[in-house]
């Protein structure tokens, strides 16, 4: 673990490609992951963790397959919200946004089950990339 200040405007910097998340520090079992998002993700469900958004910059959109129905939530720069456990969701970013979560370590990015994984994703693992 680092034992010095990560600036995240550094650790963003230091990578393009979207829908990657990188992990920037741990506490305790968690990984604390940045991405840069544009366009849209795959509907995905982590069936044994919920998952924590916070948008650092832009605009996240999450929309949420509930027992209710189909709901998206808007996310604003410097908002949060976390996702429940089991709850099938698909990020999206119109304009592009760069975001931090909160997940346990191995957590795969694309869930336990997920939708086809397109071109602009990085899911060569499915696992977040260390910084």
């Amino acid at each position: 673990m680092n034992s010095e200040p990560i600036p995240l405007s550094k650790a963003l910097a230091s990578f393009d490609v979207l829908w990657s998340p990188r992990i920037v520090t741990r506490v305790n079992d968690y990984d604390v992951r940045i991405a840069k998002v544009e366009g849209e993700h795959v509907w995905h469900v982590h069936e044994d963790t919920d998952e924590f958004f916070l948008v650092l910059h832009g605009e996240l959109h999450i929309s949420l397959r509930e027992p209710d129905g189909e709901r998206t939530v808007l996310l604003p720069q410097g908002a949060v919200f976390t996702v429940p456990r089991g709850t099938e969701h698909k990020p999206h970013a119109p304009s592009g946004a760069a975001i931090l979560m909160f997940e346990p370590t191995g957590t795969p990015t694309v869930g336990d089950r997920h939708d086809e994984i397109p071109e602009h994703v990085d899911a060569t693992t499915g696992h977040a990339l260390n910084i």
